[in-house]
């Protein structure tokens, strides 16, 4: 009885995990966006019942040299609709002190895009994201993942 316990809790452990409908990384090479290289996600929505977090994660330089990041985030709906908002990421406060998890080569920060989210049609999905900085390129810049995580709540 006491092995047969011990064979269940890792499963317990592992299978507790947040739960995505899609996640993807895309790193930059060099460490550096460059400002014509939009990175787009595409993922297809099967339920428009369902309620998604939608988050953005980015991974920088401790020595990235801004406080913030603008991006230009774009959603094309199935029907070909594309709205686009800049939105303005805060990673570090006033002070320099990065937000999300740092170590001596990176930092890991992750935003909520919008909690609780729903899709009113059936169809593929592209989210497009593009460095808005006004300039040619941002050096420091390793990778960015967005991630569509099924909520388990319905509208």
């Amino acid at each position: 009885m006491k092995y047969t316990l011990l064979l269940f809790l890792p499963v317990l452990f592992f299978s507790c995990g947040k739960s995505y409908l899609y996640e993807e990384n895309i790193k930059f090479q060099n460490e550096e966006w460059i400002y014509q290289d939009s990175v787009s996600f595409q993922f297809d929505i099967a339920d428009t019942s369902k309620l998604y977090n939608i988050l953005l994660a980015l991974e920088h330089s401790p020595e990235f040299s801004t406080q913030n990041l603008y991006t230009r985030i774009a959603t094309e709906f199935p029907d070909g609709n594309r709205p686009s908002q800049v939105v303005s990421l805060e990673l570090a406060d006033q002070t320099g002190f990065w937000y999300g998890e740092c170590n001596s080569t990176s930092c890991l920060f992750e935003a909520p895009i919008q909690s609780n989210a729903y899709f009113n049609q059936i169809g593929i999905y592209t989210i497009t994201i593009a460095q808005h900085m006004r300039r040619d390129s941002v050096p420091g810049i390793q990778a960015l993942s967005l991630k569509l995580e099924d909520t388990g709540a319905t509208r």
